[in-house]
Parts: C-alpha cells; sequence; structure tokens
C-alpha cells in the first residue's frame, strides 16, 4: 500500500450499543458495512466522557490533564502541537467539516475563542476567513447541538447558499428556550440539516483531493445524537418507543459509591459545596424522569443515529465512486458515550460506567488481515494520533502520548494495550476523578475523597457491585492501585529526548 489516506469520522455522545450489526433495536446499514470491512472494536475507550477534552486529544496526542483543555469551558492553546503539523510536513492536506469544540463559547482578552459570541455568528467573518485553524489548512465549522442557538459559522453560510433564508427559525433564539412542541420532532428540512451539509462538504474536498492528487487527512464530525432529542421527519419516527429497550433502574445499594451519583437521586440536590466556580456541574443533578418520555426520547436518539448512518453512507459511497478506498484508512468513532437510562442516569457526568467511557470504534485498513473481526483489544482514543501518524510512515513527534495501534487495526497482533486511562476533572481539586480499565477490572479514584468504584467487567458486565470497600477485594484493590500508578508513570509526556549527562 502507498501512502494512505486517513478519512476520520466522529460522532458526538453516542452509545457504544448502537451499532446495527450488534443491537437489533437500531438499524445502521453504513457502519454495519464498516464493521464488515474493517475490524469493529469491542473495547475502545475515551480518555474523558466530555467533548473538549477528548477532541483535543485527537488533535494532540495528549491526555486531557497534559494539552491543556482539561474541562468544558477551556481552550486547547494555539501553541500546542497538533498532528496536523506533521501530517503538512509529509505532503499531507488536511481539513476538518463539521463541529470543533476546541474553544468555549465565551472570549476573553486572555484567552480569545473563535466559537465564542458574537464571531460564531458574525458571517462576514466566516465567509473571509482563511485561518490555519490548529494546523488544518482548511476548516468549515459549525457548534450547535439540533437546534440549539449556538448556529453559525459555516453551517449558517452553507444554510444561506442553499436559499434557506430563514434558517434562523429552525434554531432556539440566543436568548430563549426550547420549545416543548418542537422537542423530538424538528421541523427543519431534511436537505438543510446538518448531516447533509457535513456530507456533501467532506464530499467536495474528497473530490477536490483526488482530482489534485494530493494525500490527504479529512475529518468529518457529525453533531449528533447529542442531546436535545431532535430530527426531522421521517427519522424521528423510524422507531416504536414501546419497541425501544430502555435500561432498568438499578438498587439504590449499588453501583458507584461518589456524592455525585448520590445526588442523581435527590429531587433538588445541593452540589454548590463541589462547585467554586460556580458554572454548570454537568451531570450533577437529579435524573429522575418518566420512563415513557425517555422511550420516546431514546427512539429518537436511534433516529438521530440512523440518520446520520444514512450520510455517512454517502460519503462511504464517493469514496467507493472516486477510487480512493483502496488507499484510505477510514476510522469512525465518538467523543464518548451517553446515559439513557442506565443506572437510572440521563446525561454524562462524572460517572465512569462503561455506558459513557466506553465507545463504538470501527477501523478499516486497506491490506489488514481478517475483515469482518470483532476484536476485544484494548483501544484508548489516546491512540489514535500516533496511529494514524505510524500508518502514514510519519515519525512522530516527540512529547506525543499514546501506543501505536497499526499492528492490531492490521490484524498482524491481538493486543499492543493491555489497559486505558479515563479522567474527568471537571472542577479543580472538587469534581475530579480518575479510571484505569484492564482485560478484567475497572478502578475509579476521586480526589480528595474516599470512596471510590472497583468492579469486576468479566463476572460484572451491569457493574452492579461494587467492590471497593469489600473486605475479600482489598487485596485486588491494592494491585489495581499499584497498576494504575504504574500507568500514570508510563503516559508522561516527554517532549525531548535526553541528550547529555547534565
Amino acid at each position: 500500500m502507498k501512502q494512505p489516506n486517513i478519512l476520520f469520522i466522529t460522532s458526538d455522545q453516542q452509545h457504544w450499543d448502537t451499532i446495527g450489526r450488534f443491537n437489533p433495536d437500531i438499524q445502521t446499514p453504513n457502519l454495519d458495512r464498516l464493521c464488515r470491512e474493517g475490524t469493529y472494536f469491542s473495547r475502545a475507550y475515551t480518555v474523558n466522557p466530555t467533548c473538549t477534552p477528548t477532541r483535543c486529544t485527537w488533535l494532540t496526542g495528549l491526555m486531557p490533564s497534559q494539552h491543556g483543555a482539561w474541562t468544558l469551558g477551556t481552550k486547547l492553546q494555539e501553541s500546542v502541537h497538533t498532528i496536523n503539523e506533521d501530517f503538512a510536513a509529509a505532503g499531507y492536506r488536511t481539513a476538518l467539516i463539521g463541529k470543533a469544540h476546541f474553544q468555549p463559547l465565551t472570549s476573553t482578552e486572555k484567552y480569545p475563542s473563535l466559537e465564542a459570541y458574537p464571531i460564531l455568528q458574525d458571517q462576514a467573518f466566516w465567509k473571509h476567513y482563511d485561518g490555519k485553524f490548529y494546523g488544518f489548512d482548511h476548516v468549515e465549522l459549525a457548534r450547535n447541538h439540533t437546534n440549539e442557538a449556538h448556529v453559525g459559522q459555516h453551517y449558517a453560510l452553507w444554510l444561506e447558499e442553499k436559499g434557506c433564508k430563514n434558517w434562523r427559525d429552525y434554531f432556539v433564539a440566543p436568548t430563549g428556550t426550547m420549545d416543548k412542541q418542537k422537542e423530538l420532532v424538528w421541523d427543519i428540512p431534511e436537505e438543510f440539516h446538518y448531516d447533509n451539509w457535513i456530507a456533501e462538504r467532506t464530499n467536495a474536498m474528497l473530490s477536490q483531493y483526488k482530482e489534485n492528487g494530493e494525500p490527504f487527512c479529512l475529518w468529518a464530525d457529525f453533531f449528533d445524537p447529542h442531546p436535545p432529542y431532535l430530527v426531522p421527519e421521517p427519522w424521528a419516527s423510524m422507531y416504536d418507543p414501546e419497541k425501544i429497550t430502555v435500561p432498568e433502574k438499578i438498587a439504590e445499594d449499588e453501583g458507584l459509591s461518589s456524592p455525585f451519583y448520590a445526588m442523581t437521586k435527590e429531587d433538588h440536590p445541593d452540589a454548590s459545596a463541589y462547585n467554586p466556580s460556580g458554572f454548570l456541574l454537568h451531570g450533577v443533578h437529579s435524573h429522575k424522569h418518566d420512563r415513557e418520555h425517555l422511550q420516546k426520547q431514546v427512539a429518537v436518539y436511534y433516529g438521530m443515529v440512523s440518520m446520520m448512518d444514512h450520510y455517512i453512507g454517502k460519503i462511504l459511497d464517493h469514496l467507493d465512486e472516486l477510487g480512493l478506498a483502496d488507499n484510505t484508512v477510514v476510522i469512525f468513532t465518538t467523543d464518548h458515550g451517553h446515559y439513557y437510562g442506565h443506572h437510572g442516569l440521563i446525561a454524562k457526568g462524572p460517572f465512569h460506567y462503561e455506558d459513557a467511557i466506553r465507545v463504538p470504534m470501527i477501523v478499516r485498513c486497506p491490506g489488514a488481515k481478517h475483515p469482518g473481526t470483532v476484536s476485544a483489544a484494548i483501544q484508548s482514543e489516546l491512540d489514535l494520533p500516533c496511529t494514524m501518524l505510524d500508518l502514514c510512515g510519519i515519525e512522530r513527534p516527540d512529547g506525543i502520548g499514546g501506543i501505536s495501534q497499526k499492528a492490531v487495526w492490521m490484524g498482524e497482533t491481538d493486543a499492543v494495550r493491555h489497559h486505558a486511562i479515563c479522567e474527568f476533572n471537571h472542577e479543580r481539586d472538587a469534581v475530579n476523578l480518575r479510571t484505569l480499565v484492564n482485560d478484567r477490572y475497572k478502578i475509579t479514584v476521586y480526589q480528595n475523597l474516599s470512596c471510590g468504584e472497583l468492579f469486576d467487567l468479566q463476572e460484572d458486565p451491569k457493574e452492579l457491585h461494587n467492590l471497593w470497600d469489600k473486605p475479600e477485594a482489598q487485596l485486588l484493590k491494592l494491585s489495581l492501585l499499584q497498576e494504575f500508578v504504574q500507568a500514570e508513570m508510563e503516559q508522561e509526556p516527554r517532549f525531548m529526548p535526553r541528550i547529555d549527562l547534565a
């Protein structure tokens, strides 16, 4: 195989069990096709179950605690090295179409943000923007989830170009709230939906690269199925809510032990003691819900996935039509998972159940052995940047983290990683937890708290029995804590080699 291209396709907040090949409740024919032609990794893990930290890891090959965009409302500093620089040095073109979320919705003099108001919706600015955003040669961006007020940037320009002059009517006003009458069924015509925009513009870039004979690393970044739960027809009615399997609530005395999880069971929890900044504490609120309404929401969530899958199919088809598929590595994953009733939870937060930190991951590598394989080899999303570089024969830069999964992706070895680490540092010193997952066990520790979790994923795959305080598990806990410390030491970045005695 000559120097390959990279097509990186991502979604936002997609539960690992939303691939039709493995879940008969949902239809994803195009992701199923990728599974048949590539490898589905059943033990893939995010580095952080929130958007900005993980997305910046995809760019840098560093853990969130290392690259600096450690939580929502922060930004990746423009001075941080990204793999776009390495691809560019090797003659590749790079582009991002869709969601970025490398920067916050607020801009300050010290921390300016291009994803903030008012520039977010300054159409004149974006029409003429030609900056190399984090090293990308080309970007076309948007920031909203479904009908959020944050709509703008290049997506809004495209809507205008398509003749949708009243596009603001389909989105919530900046100071408004979502009309309950619009919840679940979105009245935006499908031709103006951002899935169509992403697929159309991604295909335009593929055509350009083909015409110019340029190798590329192209990122198509879809916004769905991140809530609010909204999708246009016919996708909104594709699934019967009464036939949707919604996870049952677990026993009150099982599962996670943290005070954050306990608050989700209360009607009006007070989390002020853990919120020194005063900003939103994601997930630390009541998760009590009406089961019937949740079933309707999940039916739409599945519809969002199926609609996205349809437009992913348009990209894969175009890759074939251009004759690029035989020399393009296709990677599909998401930034983190989701809760829709699992353990009684309905939103992301400081909870490291598999539902949030385990992610779908499919890789199709030209020339790989055994297509159609389901692999249990542990994958960390930290490994994505260095593996992409390795597949393209590009030397990894000093300081980048992760382990190259090239040999696993090509089917040449069973596994190169035996544990993964996941972080969640939402409030300094107050809401900060880390998890290690290995071939069998998962252990979670909290900063400044004595509680923790220890699950045997082999014997307890639904994570119903926390072994942290069980007398019979104390030697196991000690062993896992030691493994955890070693794992943290292993992933320390070394930004240059040692070149002298002193």
